[in-house]
């Protein structure tokens, strides 16, 4: 029942993003409300407490300034196309799974086995592309994929985060980017550009540095678990499917950019929309219409009852954000990052990572302090431009989830690696993540 009411609330937020009808809104706001209650007993107890914590200090924030039940409808509205991105996006991996897409990676993985360097490389060039569509769940699918190979751990949390992490820098279908472009208001594909760049240099970057740590650790054939050599198929049926997955991932990208281009909408719609319309389309062409209920109800099911934590953060920082700006917390807080950017930009870049960083590793999940910091920035009070702001936020979103064994990034690759999360995330990436950040860092100081 509850999966029904959160999906509800993102069928009718996406209608009511087009015919603007003010009973309609409430009717979303009244629904965020029940799926954010139907969701606290159900989290986890470090995002249900702040969750609440932030939606309570958020009503009274409101109710302070004035703006009260109107203030409040506003603030719990900020991150709902955002939150229907999150819940809807999932749904993009339902035609990859039953078109055997997964099962052409398979091959490919299983092909370089015996190529550690291959590998590595075969694995984050994977993570980047699925990345963006299948989120979190493209780790899990290739971690299932590699099972019973016994890679060794050190290597899967290297590969697993430098791949994955490159998302967060450049993916529209990633809550981190979506969630900084909307609140500078960047034009997506004005940002694309910047994005893949940074994404792509920090991949070489993460290939290069295993290459000098396999030379220093050699990985031998014992190191592997036995298995056959992957044989390929004498018509390329495999290399065809991979073909044709790169195709789709750019068909998709490039469709969100045009829309975006033509018509205007937000991009968070835009890929919510795209999310319900591709799987749709698969099937009218396929005809597989009980393969695709079978997985409609698992997504029903399995992936939107999950969303608790999501539901929680995401629609309680967005009222805390709304609320905190025009008080003197808010006031004081814009105030200090102006003050510390016109003294010395780089100290101000420093800042920020460290902060993102230091509060994740308390627990508290990126977006929380993301959100509370964006809302606050004005890229032309702090002397820089709003691309080289998403950028610093984007790059200390990403190193806070690599770095803290509390971020599900991290819990997940040390639980599938089965080393601790700060030795996937300090010990096996640190030295990564240190040359990602100044090198970084140097970039940004350099466009601003």
């Amino acid at each position: 029942m509850r999966s029904y009411l959160i999906l509800g609330m993102c069928g009718l937020f996406l209608i009511q993003y087009f015919v603007h009808v003010q009973w309609l809104e409430y009717l979303v706001i009244f629904m965020a409300l029940a799926a954010f209650m139907g969701s606290a007993t159900k989290a986890d107890p470090v995002p249900r407490w702040f969750g609440i914590c932030m939606l309570m200090t958020g009503i009274v924030l409101e109710f302070q300034k004035g703006r009260g039940i109107d203030g409040v409808s506003e603030g719990i509205s900020m991150n709902l196309p955002l939150l229907t991105l999150v819940i809807l996006v999932p749904l993009l991996s339902i035609p990859l799974k039953l078109g055997g897409y997964f099962d052409a990676i398979d091959t490919l993985l299983r092909g370089l086995l015996h190529h550690p360097r291959k590998l590595f490389a075969g694995i984050t060039s994977v993570l980047f592309v699925l990345g963006p569509i299948l989120n979190l769940g493209s780790i899990r699918i290739v971690d299932e994929l590699l099972k019973g190979l016994k890679l060794p751990p050190v290597m899967l949390a290297k590969s697993y985060l430098v791949g994955f992490s490159t998302t967060m820098l450049w993916s529209p279908y990633y809550a981190s980017v979506a969630l900084i472009l909307y609140y500078l208001k960047i034009p997506t594909i004005e940002y694309m550009a910047y994005g893949i760049g940074f994404a792509l240099l920090f991949i070489l970057i993460g290939n290069v540095l295993f290459a000098f740590w396999s030379k220093r650790h050699p990985l031998s054939p014992d190191s592997f678990a036995e298995a056959a050599s992957a044989e390929e198929s004498k018509d390329g049926t495999y290399r065809r499917k991979l073909v044709r997955l790169g195709l789709i991932v750019a068909v998709l990208m490039s469709m969100t950019f045009l829309l975006e281009t033509l018509t205007h909408w937000s991009m968070l719609v835009i890929v919510s929309l795209l999310s319900i319309s591709f799987p749709l389309c698969w099937v009218i062409i396929t005809g597989k219409w009980s393969l695709l209920r079978t997985q409609l109800a698992d997504f029903r099911d399995r992936s939107v009852p999950i969303m608790n934590n999501e539901i929680l953060l995401f629609t309680s920082a967005g009222l805390l954000g709304n609320a905190l700006q025009g008080t003197a917390f808010g006031s004081g807080m814009k105030w200090a990052l102006i003050s510390l950017a016109q003294q010395s930009f780089f100290i101000f870049e420093i800042s920020i990572i460290v902060t993102v960083v230091v509060v994740a590793f308390i627990g508290i999940h990126p977006m929380v302090i993301v959100t509370a910091l964006v809302t606050q920035m004005d890229a032309q009070a702090l002397g820089t431009t709003p691309i080289a702001l998403a950028i610093l936020l984007m790059l200390a979103w990403s190193t806070s989830a690599v770095l803290s064994p509390v971020n599900p990034l991290n819990l997940l690759v040390s639980r599938l690696s089965g080393i601790t999360g700060l030795a996937a995330g300090v010990r096996a990436n640190g030295i990564h993540l240190l040359i990602v950040a100044i090198l970084g860092l140097s970039i940004i100081t350099i466009i601003q």
